[in-house]
């Protein structure tokens, strides 16, 4: 059971683990928030799906450095994102500006949930009623006696 409990604990604080090596660490505490919280929005280009705070290739540590320079020479959060766009492109972002350009990337899932629902909403619309059947001699017989007890109740 120990052992169990110990697997489970590397895992769990293993998952917070940076890439971040500690040469590049900002002496600065809150440069160092900074470039973070910037490097955290920043997809690393050779992984695609993580950050470059998370990554461990050359290229995420080399733009990890490349915030932080910037940020050292006085840049805002803003400054240092629109300058990698400028040299990377809008994909360096983990999550894209929403513009005309984007549209289609964020209406996407809002599109597919509409016209899912209107698609199950037709199916069901046109399924078949089941019909109902006929009532036999003998249950017609039942149902009269019982709406009769029913009037005579009231």
């Amino acid at each position: 059971m120990r052992y169990v409990l110990a697997l489970f604990a590397a895992l769990l604080f293993s998952a917070s683990a940076y890439a971040v090596q500690p040469g590049e660490v900002l002496k600065d505490p809150a440069l160092e928030k900074r470039a973070r919280e910037i490097s955290a929005g920043l997809r690393c280009l050779v992984c695609q799906n993580q950050s470059i705070d998370d990554s461990d290739a050359q290229l995420a540590k080399d733009l990890r450095l490349l915030v932080r320079e910037r940020l050292v020479a006085g840049d805002t959060n803003d400054q240092v994102e629109s300058f990698l766009v400028q040299r990377y492109g809008e994909f360096v972002l983990l999550k894209p500006t929403f513009g005309a350009h984007t549209l289609l990337l964020w209406l996407t899932p809002a599109l597919v949930l509409i016209l899912g629902g209107l698609g199950a909403y037709a199916a069901m619309r046109r399924r078949p009623q089941p019909a109902a059947a006929a009532l036999d001699e003998e249950e017609r017989k039942a149902l009269d006696a019982l709406l009769s007890q029913d009037k005579s109740a009231s």
